[in-house]
């Protein structure tokens, strides 16, 4: 059958919708449409895409006002007679027809603090618990659609905060690696709340509602990450310690922070490998074994922290002699 559309044709200095008439077929997805729009009536429009499985994030735009995947979204979720209405995602400069420049988001990519590695660790060396890596998994599923930071009213109603503002795609970034336990940096809260525009955010969750991969990127990410920078730096208690043991001084007076040594947890005092509310202390596994694996143990950390949204909450602080996260033993880890 034939179904009306309404597409978006022109460029960065104007243009309209222009109504077309194309032929549906059983199963196809608007991207479908697109195509065979491209093949029969308009050759000359502009539209990007590339794998047509909802994993490369290219062909973002909106329909029916409503930012999705061309790729993902069927024709079947439409009534016969409705008109669908096909825009470029709204956020970002129009280049062409459905393209839009999103080096915006790219720009936002650079500004953020990488990975650091811990020192006196060797690539290849690092270990982690399973928890641990489930608890950062869900943000690394992102395909980079920019759906949320299209969605995203901080900069979809207000382009003069694309500046101040990084939005929630970089959220999630920092506060996958703020969890990870072997990131050397300590400053993801405060770069995210003086640098990154975490702030503004005002958790409205439009973000998770059009993210294809189903993160729950206010949820998981953007409200825990929000109460670490409170945490810090508003909670009455951590502000009159960190007055008391000249917290603020210490940090000024060093760019990055100084790590008690290595030392190994078999034949060391608990007291001394897991100094107790030590936000210093390096992240530490259970040994390694004859065979190169490590035994099956969840990461605790004795340190106050949130609810874990990932099965029974603990109590918090731990002793010691509960923390069964050790680093290994450079010398005693056996070759691979």
């Amino acid at each position: 059958m034939k179904r009306h559309f309404r597409v978006w044709r022109g460029d960065a200095s104007g243009g309209d919708l222009r109504d077309f008439d194309v032929e549906v077929n059983e199963g196809e997805v608007v991207l479908d449409i697109i195509h065979r729009l491209q093949a029969t009536q308009a050759p000359d429009l502009a539209c990007r895409w590339n794998c047509k499985a909802g994993k490369c994030g290219s062909c973002s735009m909106e329909i029916n006002g409503m930012p999705r995947l061309g790729c993902m979204t069927r024709m079947s979720t439409f009534t016969e007679d409705e008109t669908i209405t096909i825009t470029p995602i709204r956020t970002f400069p129009v280049i062409r027809d459905l393209v839009t420049d999103v080096s915006f988001n790219y720009e936002k990519a650079r500004e953020t603090p990488a990975f650091a590695p811990p020192p006196g660790v060797a690539p290849g060396d690092y270990r982690m618990q399973q928890v641990d890596v489930e608890r950062s998994q869900e943000f690394r599923k992102c395909i980079e659609c920019f759906l949320c930071q299209n969605t995203c009213h901080v900069i979809r109603d207000h382009d003069e905060n694309k500046p101040a503002f990084s939005g929630p795609r970089f959220f999630i970034r920092a506060a996958e690696l703020d969890m990870h336990p072997l990131d050397d940096r300590e400053d993801r809260k405060e770069h995210a709340q003086a640098s990154q525009g975490l702030g503004y955010c005002n958790i409205t969750k439009c973000c998770t509602e059009v993210c294809p991969e189903h993160i729950k990127i206010t949820d998981n990410a953007i409200i825990p990450m929000k109460e670490r920078v409170v945490d810090r730096r508003y909670d009455p208690l951590v502000w009159l310690g960190r007055k008391i043991f000249r917290r603020d001084e210490l940090e000024s007076a060093s760019t990055k922070p100084s790590f008690p040594p290595i030392v190994n947890p078999s034949t060391a005092n608990p007291s001394t490998v897991n100094p107790p509310m030590s936000s210093a202390r390096l992240p530490q596994t259970a040994p390694v074994g004859p065979d190169g694996h490590m035994d099956i143990a969840e990461l605790v950390a004795p340190q106050q922290g949130g609810l874990s949204p990932f099965g029974e909450d603990l109590e918090f602080p731990l002793p010691p002699e509960q923390i069964a996260y050790h680093h290994p033993d450079p010398d005693k880890t056996p070759d691979r």
